[in-house]
């Protein structure tokens, strides 16, 4: 077996690879609203929303499974076992694909006429239903890579592919689709579907290459079930909600008296401020990607003081680092609408969400912690409350008060299914925190804000909040000298 990398610098490297592609990708969907405009973005999130869920029901929670599944068994020294995992995964995600891509494709008509609106994009979700399989088995070897601590390998794929995946959509867009929004959702979704082959073919070539042992037959089917089944479940519902919400969006805010097109206001807020929102988090999701298998070795293992370890430090930078970038991207909300999309209203709606980068960014850590020991079950609950309490929200609050009631329905639910998280996340991992650090934080961040406020220019104003708030936690206590050693540590220590 290879040499286990460290956790810290696993996470390191995959955080290079997470930026790395969430700026393509950012950059990607900048280019694409200037070609298309905001209602053509519109149409582009409604019909990737039913793609996701397409994508979500086909890999059924076997992506988070093969990660675990494999962690688990290398964690107890089983290595001949991973190969009836791997292969029980396969067969798992293969029914499951096909099923889903076949009942895609049949009712496409359907879902573009009546759920769209748009009976020309039929041949977008055809096409992505007959890709669906080639992308769901990519999950399931992403899985098993990064459960084996493959990080190397599995970031070098990942990079290939989203370069790829970019050519091959930047070359359809300018050779074929113009400005056509029809043919531009059509040029995306083969562009992914391009690099998804490309990639399945390469993971596969690399797990044969390292010869790996088989031992006495597993039995795998009820292990699987047991932590997939309740995944798939979550995810399915947790998407399919979304889905819902995503499609009455549009018809609910157009009865709002103040819109003057529904479409284009939706495309803003989803195709635009969120994906400047979560830029930053792909530095976290390094660490929440390799969080899962690390916690499933160490529950296997019974290490409960490394787990508590884990949960305490995550937590911690999670709270900080969403910290810095809601406070970032709050001062410099109206600049990067400006700059980035040529759109005052991108800015202001960034503005009101950029301090629920804390929230959302502890959040993704929690939710990861949470899958690591086990407990999909918990998250099958509370995926349900929460998206429930989301669709109902909306269909209330959107035709009275438009933009706004969207804003606050997210903020509520969103609150609420991290709260449920982060309590079950403290009383398996038997972990105390004070709340005193996080309100002391947030107190940091508002004072850094206000100070800032007045600063001319962008950059200084981003510049003079990073220093600013960094002072003020270590003037309060948040951040101390033991702190920095332990961050230097990580960065020297061999």
């Amino acid at each position: 077996m290879r040499r286990k990398m460290p956790i810290f610098y696993s996470a390191l490297m995959l955080t290079g690879v997470n930026l790395l592609l969430r700026l393509v990708g950012t950059s990607f969907q900048v280019y694409l609203s200037g070609r298309i405009g905001a209602e053509g973005i519109g149409l582009l999130q409604l019909t990737m929303s039913v793609g996701v869920m397409a994508m979500v029901a086909g890999m059924g929670g076997i992506r988070t499974a093969t990660m675990y599944l494999t962690a688990e068994e290398l964690g107890r020294g089983r290595h001949k076992n991973v190969t009836w995992v791997l292969s029980g995964c396969l067969l798992y995600s293969i029914l499951f694909s096909g099923s889903v891509g076949f009942l895609v494709y049949m009712l496409a008509p359907m879902i573009a006429t009546n759920w769209i609106g748009n009976a020309e994009i039929i041949g977008a979700l055809r096409l992505y239903a007959v890709f669906l399989p080639v992308s769901c088995l990519c999950g399931v070897m992403t899985g098993y890579f990064t459960g084996a601590n493959r990080i190397g390998t599995l970031a070098a794929v990942e990079v290939v592919e989203q370069l790829f995946s970019m050519v091959c959509t930047v070359l359809l867009l300018t050779l074929w689709a113009g400005h056509d929004p029809v043919r531009s959702c059509k040029a995306v979704i083969l562009g992914g579907c391009l690099g998804a082959c490309m990639t399945l073919i390469a993971l596969l070539i690399l797990r044969a290459r390292e010869h790996p042992e088989t031992g006495k037959r597993i039995p795998v089917a009820n292990r699987l079930a047991q932590t997939a089944l309740p995944l798939a479940v979550a995810d399915d519902l947790r998407t399919g909600i979304s889905t819902v919400e995503n499609l009455m969006v549009p018809k609910r805010l157009a009865l709002y008296p103040g819109t003057a097109s529904a479409l284009a206001d939706f495309g803003v807020v989803s195709g635009m401020v969120f994906p400047v929102l979560m830029f930053p988090a792909a530095i976290l999701f390094g660490l929440t990607e390799l969080l899962i298998p690390e916690l499933a070795r160490c529950h296997a293992a019974g290490s409960h003081m490394r787990i508590r370890y884990l949960v305490r430090k995550s937590l911690r930078v999670a709270l900080l680092y969403g910290a810095l970038c809601g406070g970032i991207m709050f001062l410099c909300a109206d600049d990067l609408g400006i700059g980035l999309y040529q759109n005052a209203d991108a800015g202001r709606y960034l503005k009101w969400f950029s301090l629920l980068a804390i929230m959302l960014y502890l959040d993704a850590v929690t939710d990861a912690m949470i899958k690591g020991l086990g407990e999909q079950k918990a998250s099958v609950r509370y995926n349900i409350i929460t998206n429930t309490m989301d669709v109902i929200c909306l269909f209330i609050l959107l035709p009275k008060f438009g933009i706004f009631g969207y804003f606050i329905s997210f903020l509520v639910t969103h609150a609420v299914n991290f709260y449920l998280s982060l309590r079950r996340l403290l009383m398996i991992g038997k972990v105390s925190i004070s709340p005193i650090r996080a309100v002391l934080s947030f107190l940091c961040v508002v004072g850094a804000i206000m100070v800032c406020s007045t600063i001319d220019g962008a950059w200084f104003r981003g510049f003079g909040f990073a220093v600013l708030f960094t002072c003020l936690l270590f003037a309060t206590g948040v951040l101390t000298k033991a702190d920095v050693l332990w961050a230097k540590g990580l960065i020297y220590k061999k």
